[in-house]
């Protein structure tokens, strides 16, 4: 079978697709992927098939830096129009270079109307494979929304994912009907967007992530299916810097502090609030910089700056870790089974720092824009000192070990598939 995926988003958001479409090549079908240059080198270092689908997903970062540093998920969204406009046109047309000869399509949400409209217009079935809850549920209210999770607003969640939905599409809605218009030459998608439609049809829905983190809803249907996460492990042959392990060597297990793909305006204040909370805490460090969020051009000896590097093989070997909050983040930090401590700024970040806390494996969520030396230092020397946390963080690294959800989710795509041709 021949199968086209499209990721977007940062690298926490392009890798779990990467590692499915491995699986997937692995089980003899062949993959190609639809993804913006910035991941190239990661798709092709897999033996994937790459075609670029237009832009740079760093540059559109580091162009939203104010917006995304404030974390308002729906200024963020509404500024995303002229950018959708402008990156719709080159994704139609990459999507029919990238379809051609296909027999199924797997979209992410980031490429998910780009690619509703490649079905369409090709006749090709298509899979949605998302990394957290997006399918409406009374259980919990959308991630993509800011409503809390207590019982006091129950009977707003199952509204709350109708009114995500409508905040993605409206969004893009213009751009996605003037690509319709003028590069597919189909009808425009209804003004209320294709959910309903695709409800209607009980498309198969992948998810990416562990039901012990986040149980299935009771009100799901069958046709969603939550397979456990896709985890990426290096490519044959990665070997990791020399002086790394040296440095991992010469003391105790340091602590991680990265934040992913979110640019920071202050990259060297955050890096030295990061360097106070260690000193306070007497530990050593391994600092991410990310896409810029974090810079320092002299470190003590007691911490290490690295820039990409697989946390599969690093966190392992961490006392804990310091994140984000991005879903393939915390996947790699539960996994790992050390405790976590997430500073989550929008998105399903603050989704992913509740369920580490509810859990029990690492202390309570620090919002970015509260981040400070005294919290920082605090939540360190509780997630060192916790052994209760610490064993339960242990635990749920066993449990989520135990899951294979790249073999889940690759025999429901046959089973669908097959099923489709029978």
């Amino acid at each position: 079978m021949q199968i086209t995926i499209i990721a977007s988003g940062s690298r926490g958001d392009v890798q779990p697709y990467v590692a499915l479409g491995k699986g997937l090549k692995d089980a003899g079908h062949s993959v190609r992927f639809l993804v913006t240059q910035d991941f190239q080198e990661l798709i092709t270092t897999h033996d994937l098939e790459f075609i670029d689908i237009g832009g740079s997903m760093e540059a559109v970062a580091q162009s939203m830096q104010a917006l995304l540093e404030q974390g308002n998920f729906i200024k963020i969204l509404s500024s995303m129009g002229d950018a959708a406009k402008r990156l719709a046109g080159e994704a139609a047309i990459s999507g029919l270079t990238a379809c051609q000869g296909s027999d199924l399509i797997i979209s992410g949400l980031g490429g998910l109307f780009v690619a509703l409209a490649l079905s369409e217009k090709l006749g090709i079935p298509f899979i949605p494979a998302y990394l957290y809850p997006f399918t409406p549920t009374r259980e919990f209210p959308s991630v993509l929304t800011p409503l809390p999770m207590g019982g006091l607003t129950a009977w707003a969640n199952h509204p709350s994912h109708r009114l995500a939905q409508q905040m993605m599409w409206q969004t893009t809605r213009a751009a996605d009907n003037k690509t319709r218009r003028d590069v597919f030459q189909i009808a425009p998608a209804p003004f209320w967007g294709p959910f309903a439609s695709m409800q209607r049809q009980k498309l198969t829905i992948l998810y990416g992530y562990s039901p012990q983190v986040v149980p299935v809803p009771r009100d799901w249907g069958d046709c969603n299916h939550v397979t456990g996460y896709w985890f990426l492990e290096p490519p044959d042959g990665w070997e990791p810097p020399v002086d790394l392990i040296n440095f991992l060597q010469s003391g105790p297990p340091p602590i991680y502090i990265g934040f992913g793909s979110i640019p920071s305006s202050k990259p060297e204040e955050t890096a030295d609030l990061v360097l106070q909370a260690l000193a306070r805490t007497g530990q050593r460090g391994v600092l991410s910089s990310g896409w810029g969020g974090l810079r320092k051009e002299a470190l003590p000896e007691t911490v290490f700056m690295v820039g990409s590097m697989p946390h599969s093989w690093l966190f392992p070997k961490m006392a804990a870790v310091v994140h984000h909050g991005g879903g393939g983040t915390t996947a790699a930090g539960l996994l790992a089974g050390v405790p976590a401590i997430v500073t989550p700024i929008f998105g399903d970040q603050p989704l992913w720092a509740q369920r580490v806390y509810e859990l029990g494996v690492g202390p309570k969520p620090i919002p970015r824009r509260r981040l400070t030396v005294e919290r920082l230092a605090e939540s360190i020397r509780m997630a060192l000192s916790d052994r209760a946390m610490q064993a339960r963080a242990t635990h749920l690294g066993e449990c989520i070990q135990a899951e294979n959800g790249i073999a889940r989710a690759v025999a429901v795509i046959e089973n669908r598939t097959n099923s489709r041709s029978s």
